[in-house]
Order: C-alpha cells, then structure tokens, then sequence
C-alpha cells in the first residue's frame, strides 16, 4: 500500500476538478449508488449476511400501538430508546430499515472530547462518557468498546493556547480534569509528535474512543430489557397526521411495508435521511448531506497507547486504532451528496485525494513518520451537517407529537448519550432538563429551514470553520442578507455593520470607515468561486477575532456616550411582534405571563414568560390593546381582548411556537398573529428622546399626561403629507411613529444626528417608535419643567475648561467648576478660563457647530469639536 506521503505527492500532479464539477458529488465507480464496501477500523460491524428468510420481513412482528416510535437505529435513535425506557416508557419501539448503525453510524471514528466552549456541551459529553465507561456494563454486563487512552489538543499560536486555558478553566466547573502542557511536556508524553511549532497544547487524560456497533448493540440490549422493542428490516413509507378539533396538526400514526403503528409521538432519528423523514410528514429539517472521511494507516512502531489528537489549526486528527492512525478532518471544499440514495446502508464513496490531501499535509507536519507509513484503509461515507453546526432537537413546530433527534454534524457518538436523555425527557415531561435552546429546531426562523440556498451555504461554512477558534464577536459571511428591514440600506450607507440574528441583518455597530456591505457567499474560494480579494465586512470581522476588546470597542464607547448625553436612534425591527386576539386572549395571558396584564386599555406591562414548570420563557413586553371599531394598519380587528407583544429578534420563532403550544393545549379560544414582517420598530433613547419625538407629535409627553408603562395610538405630522398625518402605535412611554417603508427618509431628520445601531442592555423593546425619556436629576430644574410646558428641543453638551454643563436651547444655564449637569440653557465662562468649548456628539453637534461658529465667530479645533473662544464671557443657545 502506497504511504501517505506518496500519496501527497501523487494528488500534487492530479489534474483539479474543473469549475464545472461544481458542489456535486464525485462520480461513483458504480453509477448512482456506493461504490463496493471498503474496512473501517473496527472488529466488527453489524452488516453481518442475514438469511433470506430474514431478509424478507421485519426482524419481529410490529406492535399495533406505541407510546413513542424511534425512526432510525444509529447512535441517536439508540441512546434515545434506551433513556426513554429508563423514564418508564415500555411501548417504545425502534424502527430499522436495515441494521442497526447502518448509514452513517457504522463508519464513524468514534471520538469523545470532553471539553466544548458550551457548559451544556460538557456536561452531555459527561453524560455520554457515564453511559459507554459504565452504566450501560453495569446494567448488561457487555463491553461496549470504550477505550480511554486520552486527548490532546494542539495549539500552534497564542490564540489558540488561550482558547484552550479557557476550556480548562470551564472543565474545572465540571470536574473534567485537563493539563496545559509545554511543547517539551508535549514531546515527553506524545515522543512521534514534531513540537517545533507548538505553543502548547491541552491535555485531557479521561477522553476516548467509542465502538459503534458494540454500544448500539448494548443500548438496544438495555432499552428491550426494559420493554422497548427494536425491530430491524422495517423501513417507514409514511407518517399519517391528522387534525384535531381544533384544528392542530397531531401525529397519528407510522406507515411501514409490514404494516402501520398507532402512535401519537414520533422521533426523526434518520440522520442523513431524517430530510425525508420530514418530508413525509410535512416536517421541514434543515441539514445536507455530505462526504466525510478518513484513512487508517498500516502499523506505526511506538504508536500504541498514545492519546487522540486534534490539531484545529491544521484542521485535522489522529484517532489512535491498535497500533496505526485514523487520519481525518474538515475541509473548506467538501463534496456535498446531491442525490441521497434510500439503499444507501453500509456502502462507502470513492475517496477523493484532492479534497483528502490538506489533511495528509497536516497530518505529516504533526506526526512526521507518517510521511513514511502506508495506507490500510480509506472510509469515506455520508454525514447530515447543519446551518449553525449544531444537531436539530425537540418538538417541530408544523406537527404536534413530532420530535428531531438529527443532524448531529459528525459528532452523534459523541454527544448521543447527553442528547438521548434530553430528548427522552423532551419528550415524556414536556421539555429538557438543561438549556437546549442553542440544539433546539425553534432556533431557526420558519422561513430559513425550507431555504436550500440558505441551508447550504451556512452548513458549507460551518463545515469549513468547524476547527476554528471560538470567538465571542464572530458573524457568519454565509446565508446573509434574507431579512432585512426598510431602513437596512439607510444605516448600511452610513456605515452601520450588521450582525445576524435569526435571519435578520441587525444593527451592530457603525463604522467610522465607511459603509461595510456584506457580500454574497464566495464559499472561500471553493468550487470554482472566486474569493472576494477588497471585503471590507470580512476585514472588521478579522480585526475582531480577539478575546480582548475588538477594535470597535472604542466606536461603541462614543455611541454609548452619544446616548447618554443626548439621544441615539436603534433600529429594532428584527423584533418580533406579534398580536393575542380572542375571547380567551386575557385567559391566555394570565396563563403565560408572569406579571399581572390585565391592566386597562393602554397599559404595558414588561414581564417573564413562563412555562408549565415556573421556568422562563422569555422576556418581552406586554401591551393591552384598546377594541377599535376597525382594522388598522397596527392593529388587527378583534372580539374580546388583545395584546400586543414585543419579543427579542433572537428568540421570536421559540417564543411564537411556545405560545402556540400553549394555546393548543389550553384550548384557548384566541389567535396569535405575527406582524413582525410587516411593522418596523424603532427605539429613541437618552435625554433628548422627549424633545425629538415632540417635534413630530401635538401630543402632550410631559409624565403627568403620558405616564409610564403606558401607551398610545398617535398621530405623527409627516412633510409632505396631507395634514392629518399618518397613524402609528407608539408604546410604552410616549413615542410617536409610523411605517418605516413609508418614512425612512425621515429617520436622520428627527435624530439630527449619526444614527447609533446598538441596543444597550436593558432597552425594552416598543412598536415602530419607543423612547428612553431622559429624568432630571433629583433636585434639579428640567428642561420638562421650564415656563412654557413645551420640551426643548434637543440639548448639547458644553465643556468649558474646567466647567461643564448640560445646555438646554431656549432655557439658561450656569457653568460651575468640576461639571455636572444644570438645568438652565446658558453658559457663562470666567475670566482667566481656558477658553475652549467641546459640543459633544449627539442631536445638537451639527445644528450647534455652525450655529455657534456663525453667531460668535468661534473656530473649530483641529479635531472638529472643540471651539477657540474669543473672548465673550457668555455664549447663549
């Protein structure tokens, strides 16, 4: 057998795959199916020859009901039957097409890394690690195949070492242990590993690997000694729903060649196949499926007994079999499984040595004998990859009794047992014991996961970034631009970098640089693409991977100060906003909230979302709509009640399902209805908020008039447009609005100012305009109490030397030394006084600069901000 490192030359000389071979799969050798079977490196595997006889029909007869049907027999479908059993389940059943681990399941390396940058990570990983090390010996007295010969991971710059203290850290909460080791403590442990570039690496000594035909068999074993079924040769053709009284979408049943199993809760462990699955039952799954694999070399001198290694850098590891490696790693051009094959059970692909040939490169940088060492064994089959890297879990939120246990990204071996007992309990109690949100299907919004061009670029990118180090201030370039909002080219022009939130392109920051559009995906340079060489998105984003503070952080510092001292203008229409109607609507609420709503007509109520356990939902905003005699272009028309809410971007598609699930099984007579699509939502806040919205509203905004937690339907004055103006719901406190897609260009005119994007913690969210109205100091006179009644309009800030006050337009206000805020509109400089004024940023910087230039013959400084005063003991605004 050729050795590695010739076969490194040999695809060096290969002619590339042409443009035009594109993201297909490769050619097989034989047509549309695998090509003959190759050795993976296990002892065995269960596609053992059956007899005819067998082969004909299921492995035993089908029950004609079941509390719970399991589709699929691989390491999901296994570790969830057996932890369903083990909460009492006994009418479970799996169903098999083929043998158990057929598929993907069969061919998997089989490693197990305690240490994830998630809490929850590590502890399913625990989990996982208690069920093959233990439980499942103890409860059958079968080895499953665990071997615990360690882990190691390498870190070849500062980076990386530091991404890995901080996963040592997180694994002292949890009691895994792990070593930081130096490249010569490296050496002494692994002496065939080439340290000469290594910073360090992370040690792991209870990690291990994992047989997946000798744990599913020993799950299967304990899950039908507790009364559970597994029934193999059984595929499924079909999922029958049917439809309640209500009008809910329920599962009924499972079809199968041999026949149909009355159930009211199916669970979509298919893996590649679980798309499929879905489909039969008008379930949309989100993952794609595609070539995965690894060589197995020949027999390695002084090999035996090493740890696994993950080289992230290099984006490859070492799986220690006897005494050789399993090679493998994620590449940045994988072949994607166009045309996924239901014969498909223990066959392999070709290998693909110009896709395979990067890891061969770090491979023998990392271990060099291999250069040298033959090639056993290529295995390359079939996984499902998904759009964030993350498996699909939980209930789908198109049929009620329909779960996911899928998608799990080459890692189900891994991860199977911790997500078995989440979903086993997902399942039996309503909902998971940990926060599951970051795996559960609700994460992703309703219009993404049926979104081929979406699902395939984010799960080619999460792919090829799958080794990458962890960053907190992270986007992804793939899969952008599908939401956005009507002010999105407004803040893109002015240099607003947007970040990504349930399809949404967000707000984040404004970059003083210039407008940073986000490109389509270029795949980096795969399949043909040409990668793009001037992306100015893609440069911040790189300038942003630090654990430090990212260079932006001083931008948002002035946004922030900008906000405080005067007003900033968020854009929050990736918010979801969504409307409770119906007779049953204030039963609903009271149900779902934990804070009294049921407050008059124009009350708003911020409070928690519960579920059927006292734990939290959410957090969201809760307003109790006025009965109109009519539809309005913000409000629906209803009998009853009716709410409004407001919900977090990020979470809207959970929130709307648990709702949904709730009213379900309630039975409450009410509707929920989602506006976010059609209403914009904006957020003024600061001290100015007050004087900025009454330059659009005849609305009296003092507290007395418009308390707070409360709202208003308003009529905003709009240039240009017939004299009554448009209508809009303001909420909480007094905000006036209007529909974005009609009055974008009005936006920088009532923020006479840079636009700041980012929501500072604890902004609450509101319909179309809310406000963040200033309060004055305890003691102090403000610009809401001046003669008058009128607010003013928006105020500067005025450093004067050593003396700094807060000037009103209109009011009069008296420096003092050491700064402060006053509450007059006038300041007056002293002799013998540096005489420099600053006008910070903030509503009144640009209407103020000229102003003050043109009045007092002030010149600005060389920064723009700050004003040569020529004498004059007074400056009056």
């Amino acid at each position: 057998m050729a050795s590695l490192g010739r076969a490194l030359r040999a695809a060096a000389t290969r002619p590339r795959r042409s443009a035009a071979q594109g993201l297909g799969s490769r050619p097989l050798t034989s047509g549309a199916g695998p090509t003959t079977e190759k050795s993976v490196p296990y002892q065995r595997t269960l596609k053992e020859a059956q007899d005819p006889a067998a082969a004909r029909g299921p492995s035993r007869p089908l029950p004609s009901t079941a509390d719970v049907v399991v589709i699929g027999g691989g390491s999901l479908g296994c570790q969830t039957l057996y932890h369903l059993a083990k909460l009492g389940v006994s009418s479970a059943v799996l169903l098999e097409r083929e043998r158990l681990t057929s598929g993907t399941t069969w061919h998997t390396a089989g490693l197990l890394w305690q240490l994830r940058p998630s809490d929850v990570e590590v502890e399913l990983l625990a989990h996982t690690r208690r069920v093959v090390s233990r439980d499942l010996e103890e409860e059958t007295g079968l080895h499953t195949g665990w071997i615990q010969n360690g882990g190691l991971f390498i870190a070849s710059n500062r980076q990386r070492l530091d991404e890995y203290k901080r996963l040592m850290s997180l694994g002292k909460a949890y009691g895994v242990e792990s070593h930081v080791l130096s490249p010569a403590e490296t050496k002494k442990l692994y002496p065939l590993m080439n340290v000469d570039d290594l910073y360090g690496t992370l040690y792991v000594p209870h990690d291990g690997t994992m047989d997946p035909a000798g744990t599913c068999t020993t799950l299967a074993r304990a899950a039908t000694a507790r009364g559970a079924q597994v029934i193999e040769n059984c595929p499924v053709m079909g999922i029958r729903v049917r439809t309640d009284d209500f009008g809910v979408r329920r599962v009924a049943a499972v079809e199968t060649e041999h026949g149909a199993v009355q159930t009211p809760c199916v669970v979509n462990c298919a893996g590649v196949w679980a798309d499929a699955v879905g489909r039969m039952a008008g379930v949309k799954v989100p993952l794609v499926a595609m070539h995965h694999a690894y060589v197995v070399t020949e027999r390695i001198e002084g090999i035996q007994n090493m740890p696994n290694v993950r080289d992230h850098d290099a984006s490859v590891y070492l799986r220690l079999q006897g005494d050789a490696l399993s090679v493998g790693g994620y590449e940045p051009n994988p072949i994607f499984w166009e045309e996924v094959s239901d014969k498909f059970a223990f066959g392999l692909f070709d290998l693909d040595w110009d896709v395979f040939t990067q890891h061969i490169e770090g491979a023998v940088n990392r271990v060099p004998v291999l250069e040298k060492t033959g090639v056993k064994s290529t295995v390359c089959g079939p996984e499902s990859f998904t759009p964030d890297h993350k498996p699909l879990m939980g209930e789908a939120p198109e049929l009620r009794g329909f779960f996911l246990g899928c998608g799990f990204n080459s890692a189900g071996m891994m991860l199977g047992g911790g997500c078995g007992q989440e979903l086993a309990h997902w399942i039996v109690h309503g909902r998971p014991e940990k926060d599951m949100y970051g795996y559960d299907i609700r994460r992703f919004h309703h219009s993404l996961t049926d979104h081929r061009r979406w699902i395939r670029e984010r799960s080619h990118e999460s792919y090829a970034k799958n080794y990458a180090v962890v960053f907190p201030h992270d986007e992804p370039l793939a899969g952008r631009n599908m939401r956005t909002d009507p002010l999105h080219e407004e803040l893109l022009a002015r240099g607003c970098v947007f970040q990504e939130r349930h399809g949404w392109e967000r707000p984040g920051w404004f970059n003083p640089g210039g407008a940073a559009p986000v490109l389509p995906y270029d795949y980096y340079g795969a399949y043909g693409h040409q990668a793009h060489q001037d992306h100015a998105y893609n440069q911040l984003l790189g300038a942003e991977y630090t654990f430090d503070f990212p260079p932006h952080h001083e931008v948002i510092r002035q946004e922030c100060l900008a906000c405080r001292g005067a007003a900033a203008v968020f854009d929050m229409s990736y918010f979801g906003k969504f409307y409770l109607v119906g007779v049953d609507a204030r039963k609903a609420a009271d149900w779902l909230f934990s804070a009294d709503v049921s407050r008059p007509p124009g009350s708003t109520v911020y409070t928690c979302m519960l579920n059927a356990r006292g734990g939290t939902e959410s957090d969201l905003t809760v307003s109790r709509l006025a009965p109109g005699p009519e539809a309005s272009p913000l409000a629906p028309a209803f009998e009853g009640d009716a709410f409004y809410l407001a919900v977090g971007g990020a979470v809207a598609q959970h929130n709307w399902s648990h709702i949904t699930s709730v009213l379900q099984d309630q039975q409450f007579r009410c509707q929920l209805i989602d506006s976010s699509e059609d209403l914009g939502m904006i957020s003024i806040q600061g001290p100015a908020s007050r004087a900025i919205l009454q330059e659009v509203l005849d609305a009296d905004l003092s507290n007395e008039a418009f308390p707070f937690s409360t709202h208003k339907l308003l009529r905003a004055r709009v240039p240009g447009r017939d004299g009554s103006g448009r209508q809009a719901w303001p909420r909480q406190r007094r905000l006036p609005g209007h529909r974005l897609s009609e009055h974008r260009e009005r936006l920088p005119t009532l923020a006479r100012g840079p636009a700041a994007g980012r929501q500072p913690p604890g902004g609450g969210p509101g319909l179309h305009l809310q406000a963040q109205v200033h309060h004055p100091l305890p003691g102090a006179r403000g610009p809401s109490a001046a003669a008058g009644g009128r607010p003013p309009q928006a105020p500067g800030l005025l450093h004067g030397g050593r003396e700094s006050a807060h000037v009103w337009p209109g009011g009069h206000l008296e420096g003092r030394p050491g700064g402060g805020p006053r509450t007059q509109g006038r300041l007056r400089l002293h002799h013998r006084q540096d005489h420099r004024l600053r006008l910070h940023p903030g509503p009144q910087r640009r209407a103020g600069l000229p102003r003050l230039c043109e009045e007092w013959g002030l010149q600005p400084g060389e920064d723009g901000g700050d004003l040569s005063c020529p004498g004059s003991p007074e400056i009056s605004l």
